[in-house]
């Protein structure tokens, strides 16, 4: 009997010791990717596998190795608490306009917690000893000329989306915009990654930013009020002005597209108030320097001001008028997934090009012109927009 209990023992301590060693480590699973870039601050985004505590060191671009002296550490943090989660935010300040700067994101396992004790386990971070850190450049409002991407309505399907990425080339620009419906629903965070996330992040993301205009299926599902966990999280709206160059980019949140009434959002949905309120801000940014001064002014929205829907009508009663009367030169759209080019009439006073479900804008804007090339999934130009000032 001795002998068996002894063999237990020796069977359960190995069990036991066995679990311990098949204990994944901490890891990052998803990004970094940028977020919310201007001329003098970014949000960094990444994802662990295990609750941490996160931080960005941050290094002046200037020669010198990554390793040559500790570098300033930014903690991923809320009214003096360092967050913990397997989700982290970090938002830089205090940067220099068009200045390039390199980084690398740090998080340590959280194990556990005792009365005001916190236990920590390993760290896992992005490399840098024998790979080059990551780097991004911040806006400026006085750079001569910008280039942009923008895709829409991938729907999940994360092969197309990486082809349309290949033919724009996004590392070559200086930012891309996701226009909306990126996935059908928002059905959890696996979802968000597979579908487009993993793709925009292996292909650009981490050091190109990335603006994100949500489309109305982003709007839908268990997960939508997730939304802004990972996208423009540290944002107080999901609407905002983004300034490169010679162009002032109104970015827009067109929230649903049929009543809040209807039967598919089981009550939920109060998106009409919503875009009154978002109506009222648009008023008064339209007035700050940062558009007025613009050469340029783009307006990126979900869905157009036509097609006869609800959220569509409420675009053109809401929106269209102030923007009319801000003199923007072109409004982008997707929504619709077809190519549709409407000119400039005596309500909406400006062009509004609604992109296709399988094509990419090119875009390049100068202080005296602005072009748009739309290309298709196998390469071919669908179209061509030349705006010259």
């Amino acid at each position: 009997m001795k002998n068996k209990t002894f063999g237990l023992l020796i069977f359960l301590t190995f069990l036991c010791t066995g679990s311990i060693w098949a204990q994944e480590d901490i890891r990052i699973t998803h990004g970094p990717y940028l977020q919310n870039m201007s001329d003098n601050e970014v949000t960094i985004v990444w994802l662990t596998n295990k609750n941490a505590v996160s931080w960005v060191e941050l290094a002046p671009d200037d020669g010198t190795h990554f390793y040559l002296t500790e570098r300033p550490k930014h903690f991923a943090a809320k009214n003096g608490v360092k967050s913990e989660g397997v989700v982290h935010t970090v938002k830089l300040t205090g940067l220099k306009p068009g200045t390039k700067y390199r980084y690398r994101v740090f998080s340590q396992e959280v194990t556990g917690r005792q009365d005001y004790h916190i236990f920590y386990g390993k760290v896992a971070s992005s490399a840098v000893y024998r790979t080059a850190p990551l780097s991004f450049i911040t806006n400026d409002h006085t750079k001569k000329d910008m280039t942009f991407t923008m895709i829409n309505d991938i729907h999940g399907r994360s092969d197309m989306m990486k082809t349309l990425l290949e033919i724009a080339e996004p590392t070559k620009n200086d930012l891309v915009f996701f226009n909306g419906d990126m996935v059908s629903s928002m059905n959890n965070e696996q979802g968000l990654f597979d579908g487009f996330m993993d793709v925009g992040v292996e292909t650009f993301a981490k050091e190109i930013p990335m603006y994100y205009c949500r489309g109305n299926h982003e709007t839908r599902g268990p997960f939508a009020t997730k939304f802004q966990d990972y996208f423009s999280p540290l944002n107080p709206e999901l609407y905002f002005l983004v300034r490169q160059g010679p162009v002032c980019f109104v970015v827009l949140d067109c929230g649903e597209d049929k009543p809040d009434t209807d039967i598919e959002y089981s009550g939920i949905t109060v998106y009409d108030e919503y875009r009154s309120r978002e109506m009222n801000w648009l008023k008064e940014v339209l007035k700050q320097k940062e558009f007025t001064e613009a050469p340029f002014k783009v307006v990126i929205c979900h869905m157009p001001p036509f097609g006869g829907w609800h959220g569509e009508q409420e675009v053109l009663e809401k929106f269209v008028p102030l923007l009319n009367d801000a003199k923007v030169d072109i409004m982008l759209c997707g929504h619709l997934h077809r190519h549709i080019k409407k000119e400039a009439d005596e309500q909406v006073k400006f062009p509004v090009l609604a992109n296709g479900n399988e094509a990419v804008i090119k875009g390049k804007i100068t202080q005296d012109e602005l072009i748009l090339d739309i290309i298709g999934l196998t390469g071919q130009p669908v179209d061509r927009i030349n705006i010259r000032k």
